[in-house]
């Protein structure tokens, strides 16, 4: 019975592993016939992709009211070291709207001065997020947000003395008000950080004009690197819908002792995977990966060109579609291109007054 299971596996697994290169040769041989297609036909059949669509609205949670005033609230926090234990590292600290709301390092600096293990993933369209970090292990914004100030290697601040030490700053009780009726709480101080965050979006890009029907909103060369994305280089699998985030978890076979989703779930199958991160603002969120590993965009599509690294837990999509890209070098340029358009200008917001100082 054992031996039968065992032979019933192998055999699914090699007709599985036939499919799926017999699909990648599909694709292959289906873009080498396209390569004669005109630009008019190649841009119709970019915009009847139903995986391609324009970004929408940032999606806001019914119980935050995203008013002025606590909007303001949540710009004065996210800017105020006094959230942390020692009083010196805020969030700007490691999303620094200068460095793509990122900090520009491969991982993050620990609240003692040592190299954490992840890159601080930028909080450009974090709002449209699912689920938040890079395991997923936070369902909104709002449950995002005291998560690094409570953290013992990050912002180190107890939340059970926060409350009371904001109180005792002067002048913070009066803006707490004018946002909340109840004051000062850690729920409100989640609801204005939150609420702060979904203002830093990247939209309306060169790219959503053309998904609206602008034709001419994309160059040649940027129009045949969105064809390479959505055909032969398999971008559109993970990044695809109005975040080009399909918002699941991979291992592109990184070489690091992060355990990825594996810390949330326990579950063996998630040893190294991590959410697929939006493309929007990518021009501004160096170095890349999960790990900061990799330094520009160019190295970006080299690794997926050679189909990432070897992690015994390697995404199996990754190992049937992508072992090789075989991108030609004016195929890379034209990708490139592509890419570049998603960067789009980030909203830069600096530090206001912060209560308390004179």
């Amino acid at each position: 019975m054992g031996k039968t299971l065992l032979l019933l596996i192998f055999s699914m697994s090699l007709v599985a592993c036939s499919s799926a290169n017999s699909q990648e040769k599909l694709v292959l041989d289906s873009y080498e016939k396209d390569q004669h297609r005109t630009l008019e036909e190649i841009i119709d059949n970019l915009l009847s992709n139903k995986l391609l669509v324009p970004i929408g609205e940032v999606p806001i949670q019914k119980d935050n009211l995203m008013t002025p005033e606590v909007l303001e609230l949540g710009k004065i926090l996210f800017f105020d070291p006094r959230l942390s234990g020692n009083n010196e590292v805020s969030c700007q600290t490691c999303h620094d709207p200068k460095l793509g709301y990122g900090d520009g390092k491969p991982t993050f600096t620990r609240i003692d001065g040592t190299n954490g293990l992840r890159n601080s993933s930028t909080i450009i369209n974090s709002g449209y997020y699912t689920t938040l970090f890079w395991d997923g292990r936070a369902s909104s914004l709002e449950e995002q947000a005291l998560g690094p100030i409570q953290d013992p290697g990050e912002m180190n601040q107890p939340l059970d003395e926060l409350v009371e030490k904001l109180q005792a700053i002067e002048g913070y009780e009066e803006i707490f008000l004018t946002a909340f009726d109840d004051g000062i709480t850690l729920e409100n101080i989640a609801t204005a950080l939150a609420a702060f965050q979904r203002l830093i979006v990247v939209n309306e890009t060169r790219f959503d004009q053309f998904l609206k029907g602008d034709r001419n909103a994309l160059s040649p060369e940027e129009i045949r690197g969105l064809d390479l994305f959505a055909g032969k280089a398999f971008c559109i699998t993970c990044h695809h819908g109005e975040n080009l985030s399909d918002n699941e978890y991979y291992n592109l076979g990184l070489t690091s002792d992060d355990k990825g989703r594996f810390a949330v779930t326990g579950e063996e199958r998630d040893l190294g995977r991590v959410r697929t991160p939006s493309l929007y603002g990518i021009t501004h969120t160096a170095p890349y990966m999960r790990d900061g590993s990799i330094d520009t965009l160019e190295e970006v599509i080299e690794f997926y060109n050679r189909g990432g690294d070897d992690h015994s837990n390697k995404s199996m999509f990754m190992k049937m579609f992508m072992s090789e890209l075989h991108l030609s070098e004016q195929e890379k340029a034209d990708l490139l291109a592509f890419l570049e358009v998603l960067g789009g200008e980030p909203p830069m917001f600096v530090q206001p007054d912060l209560p308390g100082f004179k």
